[in-house]
């Protein structure tokens, strides 16, 4: 894996031109504290720290007052027995209850459970490691207290902010709508996502408890933080707790090479989004001899197996994911190992 690494650090191909699609007008001061400027030219585009591109703003707004949560078991929408609210202070005293098989959720101190074993009290799962490492609880700390600084020390990932402002763009269709920051880790994004103001509903999910409770730690010490329309839920990104077509986007940072099935993960964003809604990820990309050479890349898939590491795709196997799960109009935008890619489910 390292030598892969070494190898496609030199990779700087961005795709496609950011000319097929505009930047909208103005929604944030022009003095933001992260600008970003992206330059488009016949073939690739670069990323230009120097200068701030034009913000953003809403060219329609999209209301859901319906609640997206689903039973995870029965796929039917979970009804409230107490506290009708999304909010994160409100999830502790609320309790959900699905009308097929009667399971009921309760929310605890932070977060909703709706793992399909929630409230089990004699059984339990463990996944693999590329997911358990993350629900340790000094990994949990530690992910905005300087790992996550790493991605982009030798990934090429522009930070939190810059990436979110890259993102916007292709979340432009369906801003005033609700997403989901799936594998939302600590939530970096998903903070960002509620003081933006950009859409109605903000959804921290992740399956480590212990990343949860950071999110809600780093909420809790945020000064004017809107709570209202946020909430954080313990789930399974391959069993998505949410109706079938109740989602505008779905948001994945960092996270797709974590998933012990990227297929499984995104049919289920798939199947939650509405048509029309958007799915965009960030991940690390792995091209060059992996992918030329079929006995290197049946050989990393094999190591993959056996030790349960991270899954890193090429930019034709993103693509290809996509399309296989209903996706369309794939893009995607490259900076050494780092990627955001989008898509859409039809209309």
């Amino acid at each position: 894996m390292v030598v892969g690494i070494a190898v496609t650090t030199s990779i700087y191909t961005l795709t496609p031109p950011l000319s097929s699609f505009r930047l909208p007008t103005r929604f944030f001061s022009p003095t933001a504290k992260f600008p970003l400027r992206l330059r488009a030219s016949s073939s690739t585009t670069f990323l230009d720290t120097n200068q701030t591109p034009d913000s953003f703003v809403a060219e329609k707004e999209i209301t859901r007052s319906s609640n997206p949560l689903a039973c995870p078991v029965c796929y039917n929408s979970l009804t409230w027995i107490t506290h009708p609210a999304l909010s994160i202070d409100t999830i502790p005293e609320s309790s959900l209850q699905c009308s097929t098989c009667q399971k009921t959720y309760i929310g605890n101190q932070t977060h909703l459970n709706l793992t399909t074993i929630s409230g089990a009290k004699n059984y339990g799962e463990s996944m693999p490691a590329s997911t358990e490492l993350f629900r340790l609880p000094l990994v949990s700390f530690l992910y905005e207290r300087g790992w996550r600084q790493t991605f982009s020390v030798w990934g090429g990932f522009p930070g939190p902010e810059k990436e979110f402002e890259l993102m916007k763009g292709f979340l432009k269709p369906v801003l005033g709508g609700n997403i989901i920051d799936a594998s939302c880790g600590s939530g970096l994004f998903s903070r960002l996502f509620a003081k933006s103001g950009l859409f109605s509903l903000v959804v921290a999910l992740d399956y480590s408890e212990n990343m949860l409770r950071q999110c809600y730690e780093f909420v809790q010490q945020e000064d004017n933080f809107p709570k209202e329309n946020f909430i954080l839920v313990r789930a399974d990104i391959a069993r998505l707790p949410f109706v079938s077509s109740s989602v505008d986007a779905v948001h994945a940072g960092a996270a797709i090479h974590c998933w012990p099935s990227p297929s499984a993960a995104v049919a289920e964003i798939s199947r939650v989004l509405r048509p029309g809604g958007v799915f965009v990820a960030t991940t690390y990309i792995l091209d060059g001899p992996f992918r030329a050479v079929p006995f290197l890349n049946t050989f990393r898939q094999s190591i993959r197996q056996l030790s349960g590491i991270y899954t890193v795709l090429s930019e034709r196997e993103l693509e290809a994911l996509c399309k296989a799960c209903g996706l369309v109009r794939f893009k995607c935008i490259r900076n050494g190992l780092f990627v955001m890619i989008s898509a859409t489910k039809p209309k």
